[in-house]
């Protein structure tokens, strides 16, 4: 049985066939970050577990290079998800719990932290597990359609379907039942798009059942380690390689690199240096982890910019940063970035494509 997600804001959903589990995504990315210099970062790089020197020895910080002695245990993972951090471990066990139910489950976080993989750990868990957990691109299909295409054009069908477990189709009056349970995700914040009216509260409050909140990468500086391992050993497998060491200099850059894409920025990254790396010893791109330089185009927060500008491509992106600031990086619906420029929203993320205008470097 089908069913949908009515927002704008919304990216995909996961369902089963007869027992579906549906999963939401928010199509805009919530990326944050912090200073490298950041007294938690701090802290872990002056005391990374797991790391030793070729001796055997504590590492030092003028020691060249040290193994990557921890390994990843049976109990580090959770289907597929990898760490030991509390906050870690504070999820797994919200999971553990609300799983084997049928309750709603709202999974918030921020990009690349995993939200996928958790659904589908919820969804392992559950009594559905024996059945297909399907995924809808919400995002792929335009604004105001979704509904319409996953139950029929009838208003308020997917907040019946959460509620009262039952829709009618377009045509009909007949009421048909379904057996559904929906896991919704979302980077976006909720409440604050609610409270700005860009996301329908009847909507919010019907998903935001059982909510569970990914922590972001630099909140468990010390499962980087753990992680940077898991990933070598994953890529170096599949290039017939043998990487097994890295440096001191190289562990405490990335664990002050305030990663906002998070573990799938980190896994990107670990198999760019994989395929750098010629002998034992990761050698990780570390230019790519210095702070980036300043964009000399204007930005959405200087309200001069658009005045200073000397070219129409820089006063077009401008133009275009403000209005996404405006509603919240809200793309398309009656409220959107594309309604308010007069544009479709197809012609909207192919100029943001064009101008290189993205929410993680406004």
């Amino acid at each position: 049985m089908d069913e949908s997600v009515a927002s704008p804001a919304s990216e995909r959903c996961f369902r089963q066939e007869g027992s579906a589990v549906d999963e939401m995504r928010s199509a805009d990315s919530a990326c944050t970050s912090e200073d490298q210099g950041s007294p938690n970062a701090a802290s872990a790089a002056g005391n990374l577990p797991g790391l030793q020197s070729p001796n055997g020895q504590d590492c030092e910080r003028d020691k060249e290079t040290v193994y990557v002695e921890q390994q990843v245990r049976p109990e580090d993972k959770f289907e597929g998800i990898i760490g030991r951090s509390a906050s870690l471990r504070a999820v797994f066990d919200q999971v553990s719990v609300v799983a084997p139910t049928n309750s709603t489950v709202l999974i918030l976080g921020e990009t690349g932290t995993g939200k996928e993989l958790l659904a589908r750990a919820i969804h392992n868990r559950s009594s559905r597990r024996g059945r297909n957990l399907v995924r809808v691109n919400c995002a792929a299909i335009p604004s105001g359609l979704l509904e319409s295409e996953l139950f029929g054009h009838e208003r308020g069908a997917f907040t019946r379907v959460l509620q009262e477990q039952e829709f009618e189709r377009l045509g009909s009056n007949q009421t048909t039942r379904v057996d559904v349970r929906v896991v919704a995700a979302t980077s976006c914040d909720l409440p604050q798009m609610v409270a700005n009216r860009e996301f329908r509260s009847d909507l919010y409050y019907r998903l935001n059942v059982f909510p569970v909140r990914l922590p972001a990468l630099r909140e468990r500086l010390e499962d980087i380690p753990l992680l940077v391992r898991h990933f070598m050993d994953l890529c170096a497998k599949s290039m017939n390689k043998s990487v097994e060491r890295i440096s001191y200099k190289a562990m405490q850059l990335l664990l002050t690199h305030p990663w906002p894409g998070n573990v799938r920025e980190l896994q990107n990254f670990i198999e760019r240096a994989v395929i750098l790396s010629p002998g034992k010893v990761l050698r990780p791109p570390l230019s790519e982890l210095k702070a980036p330089a300043a964009d000399p185009s204007p930005s959405a927060s200087d309200p001069d910019a658009a005045s200073n500008a000397t070219t129409l491509k820089e006063v077009e992106r401008h133009h275009i940063l403000q209005t996404l600031v405006k509603t919240n990086w809200v793309i398309g619906g009656p409220r959107g970035a594309a309604a308010r420029l007069g544009l479709q929203r197809t012609t909207l993320l192919s100029k943001m494509q064009r101008l290189g205008v993205s929410r993680a470097l406004a």
